[in-house]
């Protein structure tokens, strides 16, 4: 069997810049420490959540790519020798912004980025407002542990986006990820809303006969103005293999460091038994190019 270890570093976010890169970055140390190859952070783990409004300051938190947050997780991963995930708010130029995914190698060098293809604009989740989509397209990311399909949060409803991913030879697909309930929502809607979420990713893994790793950060941030309700971000981080199953999972109500080893050879077997990618019609897809079907 050729394995992977990977961690998982789901985490509450508040705070300040220098509290959360020191916060991941003893993370990193300890999933290094417990063999872990490939290190993976929440969506925009540098801060607050701070898109739950619409407030022109927060553009302030952005920054260059390089920059200073590539600087510190370079030399952590270079340090603990780990393939290292992170997740950023770019500032590409003046006015000019992305919520980017930047992986680097176990020896600190940047393997490559992901912009976010997908913004969502929904109470709680103003991303239109701060983030340009993403124009590198779908993909993967070559490193020393394998070829990673890395994708952002509100990607991972798009079984396009897994799928071209796929295509494009992803080994596996991962996701930093900043999702939560409204506290007000009623506890059975919260729990639909958060079956949703792992379902549809099982989903991806089974279509493409790929693992899938879902890294969420977890809980409760109040409103930065002090207007909306805040948002309390389930956790629920998890690693789902190439059919589907779950290989690991962690809580919905704290910080966790979830250790899960892969069977890298799986997806061969798998996709031998399940030949979904020699079946697909692709004579017949036309449709999908266009937004709706009148």
């Amino acid at each position: 069997m050729q394995s992977l270890k990977v961690a998982l570093v789901q985490r509450s976010c508040s705070g300040s810049r220098e509290e959360n890169i020191t916060a991941c970055g003893e993370a990193v140390r300890r999933a290094a420490t417990l063999g872990a190859k490939l290190v993976v952070l929440p969506e925009l783990h540098n801060g607050g959540y701070f898109p739950q409004n619409e407030e022109s300051s927060h553009f302030d938190r952005a920054e260059p790519i390089p920059g200073p947050s590539t600087r510190f997780y370079s030399a952590l991963a270079r340090e603990w020798g780990v393939v290292l995930v992170t997740s950023l708010f770019e500032r590409r130029g003046a006015g000019l912004y992305h919520n980017t995914a930047v992986v680097f190698d176990c020896d600190g060098s940047m393997a490559g980025q992901y912009r976010k293809m997908h913004i969502p604009d929904d109470p709680g989740f103003y991303e239109k407002y701060y983030f340009t989509p993403g124009d590198l397209g779908f993909n993967p990311i070559e490193t020393s542990v394998g070829t990673l399909g890395v994708l952002v949060c509100w990607d991972q409803w798009f079984p396009e986006a897994a799928r071209l991913m796929a295509l494009a030879g992803a080994e596996l697909l991962i996701y930093p990820t900043a999702i939560g309930w409204d506290p007000r929502d009623a506890v059975d809607e919260q729990e639909r809303q958060r079956n949703a979420w792992v379902t549809v990713q099982r989903g991806h893994a089974i279509a493409n006969g790929i693992p899938v790793i879902a890294v969420n950060r977890v809980g409760d941030e109040a409103d930065p103005r002090g207007i909306g309700p805040g948002l309390r971000f389930w956790g629920n981080s998890f690693v789902a293999g190439c059919q589907g199953e779950l290989l690991g999972e962690a809580g919905n109500d704290q910080d966790e460091l979830l250790i899960v080893e892969l069977d890298l050879d799986r997806s061969e077997t798998v996709r031998r038994n399940w030949p979904f990618l020699r079946d697909r019609r692709i004579d017949a897809y036309g449709d999908l190019l266009r937004r709706y079907r009148d």
